[in-house]
């Protein structure tokens, strides 16, 4: 296998998975989380990382063993209407309805906002929007080379800065780390883990996956075993980097509080943080970066999603769907980014469980022999569960179902009580699917 896939090029598809997770909008949950968390940032940062690194990578993993050929296929194991329904809500996640205009919103709130005055309210953010997707749609209706090279000599730009930064904030902390806010006092780490699902990347997982095990076929690796090695090496890689720094980051963000306060969202702790070390230059570096890496990003979902919905309806030219993505996004991300991360965290709630529990059971598919009803029976119970603790983070309390589920789940209080649930689901479709079986075979021999 080493002959025909070299570990340099296990390399190269490391750095690429981390590239690809690693986007301009992931920098400014870990700063948020640090200035959250204070005194508990470790628990906290240790809680993160599990959802915000290592499902993701699992879920590229579960390509691999799964041997599917994209999201829809993989989730249509479940169902072929799940199939559909939960890729197209994934695809709208991750695209006009979050991600896209987080993108926008970030470079706003990064590169912009920092040297406007307060008084001119939303008028900036309508302006810079309606600039930045306008370039957005340019380049989705017409790829073009540039946009990678801006990718691929920015990222490394953008990382040595982020690094000298976080560098500096390990070298000389602003401050020691304060009291933490009043959701980080107790089980800061479920507090850390849910955050983790702001990230977006273990849904984005599914779309990224296939990229990568393409990537892997495409080098020679035929076998199932040589895909997954190779895989599993490239992960290890991309896990070690996000690692590194995100928890550097949530670090600088828990030491910045003493003398900068408690700030709105990430996008502000950078800005701050940078103009507290490098003056005025330095923040203009920090947004002039920032503002380009969203746009590469940007650009990238806005193609993605419009390929989705034009394999989905053929009969809508991908031009539209570009033009319309594009338009909409500029709309969402005038909420602008606290509003917008706010809205989304009662839908994440409610659909990341899914995406873990699929993630999981795509690893033990051979075990209980592809059962669909092993699907159906967790995802159910899964769902019933996740949402419910959707509608909580959204304000929306039912205190009845609360007060019964606090009583019988494990972990309800802390958003995971969904886990018994699964397992439970999982084990009662197994058994349906071992009754109907014996129900046939009992039906074919009475033919006989």
């Amino acid at each position: 296998m080493s002959d025909k896939v070299p570990f340099s090029f296990t390399v190269v598809i490391g750095l690429m998975l981390f590239a690809l997770f690693f986007g301009a909008g992931n920098l400014i949950f870990p700063p948020m989380l640090g200035q959250s968390a204070g005194i508990n940032i470790w628990s906290a940062n240790a809680g993160f990382l599990v959802t915000g690194v290592g499902l993701p990578l699992l879920g590229v993993l579960a390509f691999g063993f799964s041997g599917k050929d994209d999201v829809q296929s993989l989730a249509s194991r479940v169902h072929p209407v799940f199939g559909l329904v939960f890729t197209t809500v994934l695809y709208l996640a991750i695209g006009p309805l979050f991600s896209i205009p987080r993108a926008g919103t970030v470079s706003f709130e990064i590169g912009v906002k920092p040297f406007l005055s307060e008084d001119l309210d939303h008028i900036p953010l309508f302006i810079f929007t309606i600039i930045f997707f306008s370039i957005t749609c340019f380049f989705s209706l017409n790829p073009v080379k540039t946009v990678n090279i801006i990718g691929k000599f920015l990222t490394p730009i953008k990382l040595t800065f982020i690094g000298i930064l976080v560098a500096t904030a390990f070298i000389h902390p602003i401050g020691g780390f304060q009291a933490p806010t009043k959701n980080y006092k107790i089980h800061s780490f479920f507090k850390g883990f849910q955050e983790g699902y702001l990230t977006m990347d273990a849904l984005a997982a599914f779309v990224f996956g296939i990229i990568i095990i393409n990537a892997i076929k495409e080098k020679g690796a035929k076998t199932k075993k040589q895909i997954i090695t190779i895989c599993a090496k490239a992960t290890g890689i991309a896990a070690l980097i996000l690692i590194t720094i995100y928890t550097a980051l949530s670090y600088m963000g828990a030491s910045s509080v003493e003398k900068l306060g408690h700030l709105d969202n990430g996008g502000t702790v950078l800005v701050k943080v940078s103009n507290y070390y490098f003056g005025a230059y330095g923040g203009i570096l920090l947004g002039l970066m920032i503002t380009v890496a969203c746009l590469t990003t940007s650009v990238g979902l806005v193609a993605s999603c419009s390929s989705f919905f034009h394999k989905l309806f053929p009969q809508v030219p991908y031009k539209i769907l570009a033009i319309s993505l594009s338009s909409f996004s500029a709309i969402v991300a005038n909420i602008g980014l606290t509003q917008l991360i706010a809205i989304s965290v009662p839908l994440l709630t409610a659909i990341y469980p899914l995406a873990i529990v699929l993630i999981i059971l795509t690893f033990f598919h051979s075990l209980f022999k592809g059962k669909t009803e092993v699907y159906q029976g967790s995802l159910l119970l899964t769902f019933i569960i996740s949402l419910f603790d959707g509608l909580n983070r959204g304000g929306l309390h039912i205190s009845s179902i609360n007060s019964f589920f606090n009583k019988i789940l494990p972990m309800y209080k802390v958003g995971l009580g969904w886990i018994i649930p699964a397992i439970i689901g999982g084990l009662i479709g197994f058994f349906i699917a071992q009754v109907k079986n014996r129900l046939n075979y009992e039906s074919s021999r009475l033919n006989k």
